[in-house]
């Protein structure tokens, strides 16, 4: 039996619907192999962070300084360079193949993981002291909790980053 969506010499490409087939050009392997739904992991939890720092953070940028600063720039190159990457691996084989054996997903991964563990340290040490104290005061502060889920799925991402680092330095290495 073959799996929905993988590429085969028999198996006809996208998904059949009626009398036609839609989607010829999408890569549905990838999307769900190991790779995939890790980059897809990576770009959920970026849009989620990028989303909570926009409607929560943004309006206590004078209490949270240059942490929030800090997280919306980390969020945001990681979410423009992992969606770029997804979108060129669902398209094509050969650029999968082609980026990943190069030293630019490694370099990036690590650079990321660390960059998302710096930033929701800062995030967290943010949330203690500054958003905290504003929390028990004031009623109806949803600032310190928002910040709070963002810094621990910061520390998330950090780690599906080096997980995708190491991955991709395996793969570098010929290791598959």
């Amino acid at each position: 039996m073959s799996a929905f969506g993988v590429r085969g010499m028999s198996q006809p490409l996208g998904i059949r619907i009626c009398c036609c087939r839609v989607g010829t050009c999408i890569n549905f392997g990838f999307l769900m192999s190991r790779i995939g739904l890790l980059k897809l992991m990576q770009l959920g939890l970026a849009m989620l962070c990028e989303g909570l720092l926009i409607k929560y953070g943004v309006p206590y940028a004078d209490s949270i300084g240059q942490a929030l600063t800090s997280f919306l720039a980390t969020t945001g190159h990681c979410f423009t360079t992992n969606g770029i990457l997804l979108i060129c691996y669902a398209f094509s084989d050969k650029s999968y193949n082609l980026i990943r054996q190069s030293m630019f997903e490694t370099i990036f991964n690590g650079l990321a993981s660390c960059m998302y563990f710096s930033s929701a340290s800062y995030m967290g040490f943010a949330c203690v002291v500054w958003l905290h104290p504003q929390f028990l005061v004031r009623p109806g502060f949803w600032a310190y909790p928002a910040m709070t889920a963002c810094y621990y799925m910061g520390y998330a991402a950090g780690i599906l980053h080096a997980l995708d680092a190491y991955l991709a330095f395996r793969h570098y290495r010929g290791v598959r």
